[in-house]
């Protein structure tokens, strides 16, 4: 161990030392990020592996199950405190495998997406945790754009990316006028561009669905970008907000509510708006929102894109309790951004959704049969 941590000690980026003992060593690289390095023996492996992995407070709680139930639980493993007919004090429960430490406390193993202390250890005691959505259950990705407003790729090259990767379907959403840095669709653009997206429909044989689609601007008012006429043609109707983002709460929430109620909006697009690290969310009733789209139908939008992830976890959970009907979408510019669907079901299985609970999972037919029915 002691030469683990030396040989750890000695590597060319640190820049700064903060501390080194027998089994630890803590540094600085020299992008001033902070390195911490445990070494413990490959038996300990699960106990370590559970005592990183999750909030501090689900671990807090797990380990005060664990004293209740006559253990004690470290990073070096599950071990019982008294001496007893099973056993001495100190002897190891379980240590090599999370599932063992779980299935010692009489609960089962969860992912790490819900050890976040809000009531996944009484779940899982019960032995009722949910099947979290996987990526692998995804059938479709119905937010993406091409080089027709700010995409970098053709409808064609979108659509054989998604077969490339299993999809059965694809929306092609691109802007809507307001969006003049985007070079925005209005109303005759967008009719043309519904017929290229049909004939890359007709192109494809049935290996992949394209939809036809637009991601609409919410104005300042509560219109929309596009007339009824043009959205009435579109299989997919996004409807966002990209200006004006300052607006009083109670104002911007009565914009989203007009927009949403128009009868072509099927989806809202990334309803808070936020920007990690740049931008924060809008000042808005979310509540109110979420509930009349339950109540309309309209679908609320998770966008994958790292640095939106919105809706968070809290407003996911919030959705599914309220009834909304819940889409995870990349909002892909480039074939490449298809990839980044990984972060958003990361966040919807933080928010417990299961493959039921997000209609992109459906096949095609039963996706749009499942989104508010166009009038």
């Amino acid at each position: 161990m002691a030469a683990a941590v030396a040989y750890t000690a000695a590597y060319p980026g640190i820049r700064d030392m903060i501390a080194k003992g027998e089994n630890k060593v803590s540094f600085y690289l020299g992008n001033s990020l902070q390195v911490d390095v445990r070494l413990l023996p490959s038996r300990s492996y699960g106990a370590a592996l559970q005592y990183f992995t999750g909030s501090k407070m689900h671990n807090v709680s797990l380990r005060q199950r664990a004293l209740k139930m006559g253990y004690t639980l470290s990073e070096w493993a599950l071990a019982r405190l008294e001496d007893g007919p099973e056993g001495p004090a100190g002897a190891v429960v379980a240590a090599e495998t999370e599932e063992a430490i779980y299935a010692a406390l009489g609960m089962d193993w969860m992912p790490p997406e819900m050890r976040e202390n809000l009531g996944e250890i009484e779940v899982a005691a019960r032995h009722q945790l949910p099947r979290l959505i996987e990526q692998s259950d995804l059938r479709g990705d119905v937010h993406m754009h091409t080089y027709a407003t700010d995409g970098h790729n053709s409808i064609r090259e979108m659509a054989d990316a998604a077969l490339e990767r299993g999809y059965q379907y694809i929306a092609i959403t691109d802007h809507s006028k307001n969006l003049a840095m985007t070079n925005g669709l209005d109303d005759d653009r967008a009719l043309e561009h519904i017929k290229h997206i049909r004939q890359v429909d007709r192109e494809m044989e049935g290996r992949i669905r394209v939809f036809a689609g637009i991601e609409v601007d919410i104005l300042g008012d509560g219109d929309l970008d596009l007339s009824d006429h043009v959205l009435a043609e579109m299989d997919v109707v996004i409807a966002s907000v990209h200006t004006l983002f300052n607006q009083p709460k109670e104002q911007m929430t009565e914009r989203v509510l007009k927009a949403i109620e128009n009868p072509y909006v099927r989806i809202l697009g990334h309803p808070t708006g936020r920007l990690l690290l740049r931008r924060e969310p809008f000042s808005m009733d979310l509540p109110a929102i979420l509930r009349r789209a339950a109540e309309l139908g309209v679908a609320v939008e998770h966008n994958a894109a790292p640095e939106r992830l919105d809706l968070n976890d809290r407003e996911l959970r919030l959705a599914k309790e309220l009834g909304c009907k819940i889409v995870v979408n990349t909002d892909a510019h480039d074939t490449r951004h298809l990839e980044k669907m990984r972060y958003g079901i990361r966040q919807l299985r933080r928010a417990w959704l299961t493959a039921g609970d997000v209609l992109n999972t459906l096949g095609p037919d039963a996706f749009l049969a499942a989104l508010r029915p166009r009038s």
